[in-house]
C-alpha cells in the first residue's frame, strides 16, 4: 500500500495503455493512408475484424473510440494524475504516505479492472464500442443500432463507472493529503508548483465526474429499461421505436460539463510537472510563483463554464453561445499568463537540456501552437465552420494530446532516479525526445489544412469523394509521420525497462533540486524518511541566489545556515531572521571596511 509502489503500478499500467492505444491508432491511419488497398497479414491479426485484407467499417470507429477513450482517461488521466499525484504528494509535502492508504491501493485496482474490462470488449463477438469517445446517444443508447452499440458498449459503461470510482477515491485521498498532512513549515505559499496542480486536478476531478456517471446512468437506462431520457423519435430498419421526449442534447450537456474540465484534468499536472523541470534545469526561481498559482486557480473555475463551446452547431440559443463564447476565450488569459511566465523563467536561465527538460520545452512549444488553434474553436462563427473537422482533431491533439503526453515523459525522465533509483540513458532519451517531437508536428500540422478545407473526421475512406481525393497524399503522409513516432517510443521503452534493471545508480539529489522528495533516502523504505519528517523553511525556487555558495538552497535549509544567500523579503514573517541578516551584513560591512583598497 505504500504510494511509491501504487505510483509505479499506475506508471507501469498507463504506459502499457499507452502502447495499445498507439497500435490501434496506427491501424485506422493505415485504413485512411491506402483506403483501396488490401492486406491479408490483417486478416491474420484481426480475423473478421478485418475480412479481405480491410479493416471493417465497423471496426474501424471502435479503433477510433477506444483508441480516443484509452488516450483521454486511462493514459492522460490515470496514468499521468495517478502515477505523479501518487509518488510526489506526500513527497513534496513531507507525509509518510496518504491520508488513507488502503483507499489509495483501492483506487488503482478499480483502475486496472476498468482497463481489463475496456480491453475485454475486443474479445466479444460484436466488437468494442464504436460510437467515438463521448457516446452520443442513440448509437450508445440503442443496443441494436449496430454491431457496436451492443455488448462492447455495455463493458465500455461498466469500465467507465468503474474509471470514475478510482479517480474520486485518489481525488479525495489527494485533497485530504495535501489539505492536512503537510509537515512543519510547508504553507500553501511553500508548496511546490506540481503539488498545486495536481490538488486542483483532484478538485476538478471531485466535482466533475460524478455528472459523467449520472448521465452514464441514465443512458444504461435507456439501454436496459425502456426509458426515453436521450431517445426520441428513432426509427429502426423501417421500424418506429417506443421513445418519445427524450432528447441526445441533455446527454451533450452531462458529458461535456465533465468532458471540457477532462481536458484540463489531463493538462494541469503536465503544466506543474513541466515548471517544476525548467525551473530546476533552467537554474532559476519559477518566474512569477504566485500568478501561476492563481492562473492554475482561475482554470479550475472557468473550466465549468465553458462546456457550452462544444455545442455550438446543436441549435443552440444565440445569447447562449455568445455567453459561452466569452468565457472560453477568457479562459486564455490565465493560460497565456502560465505560457508567458514559463518564457521568462527560460530567459536568461543556465540551462541544462536533459531529456526531461527537453520535453518540458516540447510541452510549451504544444501548449502554444495547439492554444493557438483554439481560439478560432471558441469562437461560435467560426467553429460551425470548423466543428468535426480534422481542424479539430489538429488541435486537441497539439494542446491536449501531445502536451500532456510531453509533461508526462518529462515527469518521467525527471523522477526516474526518485521512483527507482537509477538514471535512464541520457542518448536514448534525446533520440527518443526528437523523434517524438518532429514526428508530432508531421502529425498534426498539416490535419491543420485539412479541416479548413472541410475535410471532416471520423470518415472511413475518403476516396469515396472526389473533392476530399487531394488529401489522400497527406494521409499516406501523416501515417507514415505517425509510424515514425510510434517507433521512437521503442526506444523509450527499452530505455525504461533496461534502466530499471541495468542502469547507472543515482545519487540521493541527481538534478540538485530544491524539493524535499530528493531528501529522502534513495533506497525505499515504507515512511518515506527514517526518524523526523524534514522541516521546510523555505519555497521550492532558491535557484541562483545571488551571493549563495551553491545554485540550490534546498527547502529544508534554515535561512541562519546560508545568511549570505538570504534577502530581506525571506524574513517577512520572522523577525529573529531579520536580525540575524543585519547582523551578519553588519559583520560583512565590517569585515569590507578591513581591507586594504587597491590603489
Amino acid at each position: 500500500m505504500d504510494h511509491k509502489m501504487i505510483a509505479k503500478q499506475f506508471l507501469i499500467t498507463g504506459i502499457t495503455m499507452a502502447v495499445i492505444a498507439m497500435i490501434l491508432s496506427i491501424l485506422f491511419r493505415i485504413q485512411l493512408a491506402y483506403p483501396d488497398k488490401t492486406f491479408p497479414l490483417l486478416t491474420t491479426l484481426l480475423g473478421h475484424f478485418a475480412p479481405n485484407g480491410r479493416i471493417s467499417t465497423e471496426f474501424y470507429l471502435s479503433l477510433v473510440t477506444i483508441h480516443g477513450t484509452i488516450m483521454v482517461f486511462f493514459v492522460l488521466t490515470a496514468g499521468l494524475s495517478g502515477t505523479f499525484a501518487n509518488l510526489l504528494i506526500p513527497l513534496q509535502i513531507g507525509a509518510r504516505d496518504m491520508a488513507s492508504p488502503f483507499m489509495n491501493m483501492l483506487s488503482y485496482w478499480f483502475f486496472f479492472m476498468a482497463s481489463v474490462i475496456m480491453l475485454s470488449s475486443f474479445f466479444v463477438q460484436s466488437g468494442p464500442a464504436s460510437g467515438g469517445w463521448t457516446i452520443y446517444p442513440p448509437l450508445s443508447a440503442l443496443p441494436k443500432a449496430m454491431p457496436g452499440s451492443g455488448e462492447g458498449m455495455t463493458l465500455w459503461l461498466i469500465s467507465m463507472v468503474l474509471f470514475v470510482a478510482s479517480s474520486l477515491m485518489g481525488g479525495i485521498n489527494y485533497v485530504s493529503t495535501v489539505l492536512n498532512m503537510r509537515t512543519k513549515g510547508m504553507d500553501l505559499w511553500k508548496m511546490p508548483l506540481t503539488i498545486w496542480a495536481l490538488f486542483l486536478t483532484a478538485i476538478l476531478g471531485i466535482l466533475a465526474f460524478p455528472v459523467l456517471v449520472a448521465g452514464v446512468v441514465l443512458l444504461i437506462f435507456d439501454r436496459s429499461f425502456g426509458t426515453s431520457f436521450y431517445l426520441s423519435d428513432i426509427v429502426l430498419n423501417g421500424v418506429q421505436q417506443p421513445y418519445e421526449g427524450g432528447s441526445p442534447i441533455l446527454f451533450q450537456h452531462l458529458f461535456w460539463f465533465l468532458g471540457h474540465p477532462e481536458v484540463y484534468i489531463v493538462i494541469m499536472p503536465a503544466m506543474g510537472i513541466s515548471s517544476e523541470v525548467m525551473s530546476v534545469n533552467s537554474r532559476k526561481p519559477i518566474f512569477g510563483y504566485h500568478a501561476m498559482v492563481y492562473s492554475l486557480i482561475g482554470i479550475t473555475v472557468l473550466s465549468f463554464i465553458v462546456w457550452g463551446h462544444h455545442m455550438f452547431v446543436t441549435g443552440m440559443n444565440p445569447f447562449l453561445g455568445g455567453v459561452f463564447m466569452i468565457t472560453t476565450l477568457i479562459i486564455a488569459v490565465p493560460s497565456a499568463v502560465k505560457t508567458f511566465n514559463w518564457l521568462a523563467t527560460l530567459w536568461r536561465g543556465n540551462i541544462r537540456f536533459t531529456p526531461a527538460m527537453l520535453f518540458a520545452i516540447g510541452m510549451v512549444s504544444f501548449f502554444i501552437s495547439g492554444g493557438l488553434t483554439g481560439i478560432f474553436l471558441g469562437n461560435a462563427a467560426l467553429d460551425i465552420n470548423l466543428h468535426d473537422t480534422y481542424f479539430v482533431v489538429a488541435h486537441f491533439h497539439l494542446v491536449m494530446g501531445s502536451a500532456a503526453i510531453f509533461g508526462m515523459l518529462a515527469g518521467v525522465y525527471h523522477w526516474f532516479p526518485k521512483m527507482f533509483g537509477k538514471l535512464m540513458d541520457e542518448k536514448l532519451g534525446y533520440l527518443h525526445f526528437w523523434l517524438t517531437f518532429i514526428g508530432a508536428y508531421l502529425v498534426f500540422f498539416p490535419m491543420h489544412f485539412m479541416g479548413l478545407d472541410g475535410v471532416p473526421r471520423r470518415y472511413y475512406a475518403f476516396t469515396e469523394f472526389a473533392s476530399m481525393q487531394k488529401w489522400l497524399t497527406i494521409n499516406t503522409f501523416i501515417t507514415w509521420a505517425a509510424i515514425m513516432a510510434a517507433l521512437a517510443q521503442v526506444a523509450f521503452i527499452y530505455n525504461f525497462i533496461v534502466s530499471i534493471f541495468a542502469g547507472k545508480k543515482t545519487t540521493q539529489n541527481p538534478w540538485q533540486s530544491n524539493t524535499l522528495e530528493w531528501t529522502a533516502p534513495v533506497e525505499h523504505i515504507h515512511g518515506n524518511w527514517p526518524g523526523e519528517i524534514p522541516t521546510v523553511y523555505r519555497w521550492p525556487y532558491d535557484y541562483s541566489k545571488p551571493g549563495a555558495e551553491e545554485d540550490f538552497i534546498p527547502q529544508t535549509v534554515p535561512f541562519s545556515q546560508t545568511m549570505s544567500s538570504n534577502l530581506p523579503h525571506d524574513f517577512e514573517d520572522n523577525p529573529a531572521g531579520m536580525d540575524e541578516l543585519n547582523k551578519f551584513n553588519d559583520k560583512l560591512k565590517a569585515n569590507d571596511s578591513e581591507t586594504p583598497k587597491e590603489s
